[in-house]
């Protein structure tokens, strides 16, 4: 791969039908009787006409492949429940096992026969695993949004068995291919590292994503660099996508794709988009110029072909990339770097993060109330406020509000802890298995840190273990990965020992930021005002207050009513400077002095946060679309009542 660009093999199934391959040939003797079509699961002619197979790979070897494809695309547990084998009285595990088996075996059948004519040109096989019909990042089920038609461990188990069985065969790379749902990809990753593990061995990864013409994935709806970010914390030989494209309409994707992810590149798209008839009309000559292109470009490692194309097409695509150089490797700054649907990096210049934390069922009764209530109509709408507030990120807390939160947290934390830095680093692994970056707050064996240099202690401790490498007994976690929460705690208490807590937490967040480079810190921002609850005016001022001093220390983000902040410069002089005077420990009667001064304006309500209704007087089209963008359904019956009395047809 660094000397030139390898080639992938074309698509499976426009060969089968070359060979006239039908239901009849898929079935064989063995599945003649059984009650399901098997047409579209083609996997299954590894065992029933492997010869077929064995021709594919040889035409694609002998186009100039570098890499072929098993054809085992849907040979999951979960992919074949489509087929119903169980309930035929055949053993779902075993036939998974089986065909996937068989595949590696043809396949490295043919690539010994080409390495042996041509040893400078070696072959390789790549296990083919498919995204499987099930979807976890959407509800299938129109009536309800929350329904997902399996779980994350259930398509962990299934892509476990497969992978168990191609490595047992001796494939030499995985490729987990066009993913439509990122959640579901993840746990095929998730799958990967598990079965490395328990094996102790480890099989080069390759990555691909399917795309829609907008660069969005196609269930999961994820852009180009948001895809990246979910899937960076695995190691990689390749990211790359395919399928439903063609190289003309691929091409800004891949272009983006290869701008912003730190692996080699891998591009095999369809042969042009399909005609009425579902043909692809792609020429071999005008595909290989297109993804020629790419190469000239210097964006890829890896070309072929999916859906449409044959081994005229990767021939054709060998000639014209033979003389290119493969893409080099990029090189982006180290940052946090997280995703939704769209990516997120902070970066030295961004603002200040605002964590949402009304969606927080022991922060807002409303919130708890509708939770309780099963409303979750209303419940989401909680969350959007949040967000046109300002808010960057929500924080969803779903702990039951009668119960003491503080003890109970304690007591989780020092749970987790009781097996020490062992079960910290197992936990941590298992977070970057996930993909997720790390929230760690100050606790250690001794519990909770409350003063500066406990803070920072436990911290820096963490941080050390975090980024020790795995092979040196760490998790190999990225700095910029770790957020630390060294635990805003409640000044005004009354309490002495409690005077300097703001204090501590500024000094502790600025050494944390140089003692541990590349880390982030975060906090719940409304703890500093716990003793004035009820009193808008006062907490509002002391969280502004207290934001002001702590991100000048280099507070990264923070927990915080995004609706519900005082502008700094705004706040009344008399009550900033008593406010400061606590938050700073400026003088030893200063708690005092602001419980005197909250009684005074006790029952004022603060800052309230207005939505903003002007779009309302908008023309119904302009209402509707607003709604699209923001995910406003309050009004959705009678605005799209009014546009139907507008237009004659519906699709107008």
């Amino acid at each position: 791969m660094a000397e030139r660009v390898l080639l992938l093999d074309g698509a499976t199934g426009t060969q089968t039908q070359a060979l006239g391959i039908g239901e009849a040939e898929v079935r064989g003797e063995r599945f003649a009787e059984h009650h399901k079509d098997l047409k579209n699961f083609g996997d299954l002619l590894c065992i029933t006409k492997p010869e077929a197979v064995l021709t594919i790979h040889r035409r694609y070897l002998e186009a100039g492949s570098d890499i072929v494809e098993t054809n085992t695309f849907g040979a999951s547990p979960v992919g074949m429940l489509d087929f119903e084998f169980a309930e035929a009285g055949h053993d779902n595990l075993a036939l998974c096992r089986e065909i996937n088996t068989a595949a590696i075996r043809l396949a490295k059948q043919a690539c010994a026969e080409f390495t042996e004519k041509n040893p400078d040109k070696p072959r390789f096989v790549a296990g083919s695993i498919g995204p499987t019909s099930k979807q976890m990042a959407i509800s299938t089920q129109v009536e309800d949004a929350s329904f997902r038609g399996t779980t994350f461990d259930e398509m962990v188990q299934s892509y476990y068995v497969q992978t168990q069985a191609m490595v047992e065969a001796g494939v030499d790379i995985l490729l987990a291919e066009t993913a439509i749902d990122t959640l579901n990809l993840k746990a095929c990753l998730f799958a990967f590292k598990k079965y490395f593990e328990d094996a102790g061995v480890r099989v080069p990864v390759m990555v691909s994503g399917s795309f829609d013409k907008a660069g969005g994935t196609f269930v999961s709806g994820q852009t180009v660099e948001a895809f990246w970010n979910s899937l960076s914390h695995f190691p990689m030989l390749s990211i790359g996508m395919n399928c439903a494209l063609g190289p003309d309409v691929m091409r800004p994707h891949l272009e983006e794709l290869q701008r912003v992810a730190t692996v080699p590149i891998s591009c095999h798209p369809n042969a042009g988009l399909p005609n009425e008839m579902g043909q692809f009309d792609m020429t071999p000559a005008i595909m290989a110029k297109l993804v020629g292109d790419f190469a000239d470009q210097g964006w890829v490692n890896i070309v072929g072909g999916c859906c449409g194309s044959g081994p005229e097409h990767i021939a054709a695509i060998a000639a014209r990339v033979k003389d290119s150089k493969p893409h080099k490797q990029t090189l982006v700054p180290a940052r946090l770097r997280l995703s939704g649907t769209q990516p997120m990096e902070l970066r030295p210049d961004s603002t200040f993060l605002m964590i949402g934390e009304r969606t927080n069922v022991t922060g807002s009764k409303k919130f708890a109330r509708l939770i309780k209530e099963e409303n979750y109509d209303e419940a989401i709408e909680v969350a959007r406020e949040q967000v046109a507030n300002g808010a960057n990120i929500v924080d969803v807390n779903m702990d039951e509000g009668l119960l003491d939160s503080e003890a109970v947290m304690t007591k989780f934390l020092r749970l987790i802890a009781g097996d020490g830095e062992q079960e910290f680093l197992r936990r941590a692994g298992l977070c970057r298995s996930y993909g997720a970056a790390a929230v760690v707050m100050a606790f250690d064996e001794e519990g909770q840190a409350a003063d500066e240099d406990n803070k920072v202690r436990i911290c820096k401790r963490a941080y050390d273990l975090l980024t020790k490498p795995v092979e040196e007994g760490g998790a190999g976690f990225p700095a910029e990965d770790i957020i630390f929460d060294p635990n805003i705690l409640t000044v005004a208490t009354g309490i002495e020992e409690h005077n300097n807590y703001a204090v501590d937490f500024i000094n502790a967040t600025r050494r944390i930021k140089q003692e541990c480079p590349g880390a982030k810190v975060s906090g719940g921002v409304s703890n500093i005002s716990f003793s004035f609850r009820g009193n808008d005016v006062v907490r509002e001022a002391m969280h502004s207050a207290f934001l002001y001093h702590a991100i000048a220390a280099g507070l990264d983000m923070g927990i915080v009513n995004a609706g519900q902040l005082a502008v700094y410069d705004e706040i009344d002089p008399k009550l900033k400077e008593l406010v400061e005077d606590v938050l700073l420990n400026r003088r030893p009667d200063a708690t005092e002095r602001l419980v005197d001064f909250a009684e005074s304006v006790k029952g004022q309500g603060g800052a309230k946060a207005v939505e903003d209704e002007s779009w309302r007087q908008e023309p119904v089209e302009e209402r509707l679309k607003h709604a699209l963008i923001k995910g406003i359904v309050k009004y959705v019956e009678e605005d799209t009542e009014e546009a139907r009395q507008k237009y004659p047809k519906c699709l107008n």
